[in-house]
């Protein structure tokens, strides 16, 4: 979450120097809110980034927002990552939310959601923290 240690500033700096074309945002309004983040989408889109706010509660797997957006945030989202570009998501802790919607865009190009899984836990071991995020991310595989 940037600003989540009290540096916003440096923490979007550190994001444009990634350089992804798209921040999927999973943490809620009430998140970056209270961690001085609330400017997040104007902030990226100065610098040319797109941003979807995709809020969804700590530890939860699904919301308005979500079954609303996510259809065009993957397609987008796809479309930049089979050109070569970045796709960064980020939700409070950058673990459960987060992972959820970076495990359902692998699964969503054509991996094996548990080979999705391992190679994403492999980078990020806290990845996909409960067994309904697990299931909404590989839904389209039709893994339950």
């Amino acid at each position: 979450m940037p600003g989540r240690e009290g540096a916003y500033c440096k923490d979007i700096a550190a994001i444009i120097g990634w350089g992804p074309a798209l921040v999927l945002t999973m943490a809620t309004t009430a998140e970056l809110t209270a961690n001085g983040a609330s400017g997040i989408g104007a902030d990226l889109g100065a610098q040319g980034v797109e941003w979807r706010h995709l809020p969804v509660p700590d530890f939860g797997s699904d919301s308005a927002a979500l079954q609303g957006g996510w259809g065009g945030a993957s397609a987008d989202a796809l479309t930049i990552l089979r050109h070569g570009g970045r796709v960064l998501a980020h939700c409070m802790g950058g673990c459960g939310r987060s992972g959820m919607a970076l495990l359902r865009l692998m699964v969503e190009a054509g991996e094996a959601p548990d080979a999705a899984l391992g190679r994403l836990r492999a980078a990020r071991p806290c990845a996909v923290e409960t067994e309904a995020q697990r299931l909404w991310a590989v839904a389209p595989a039709g893994c339950f």
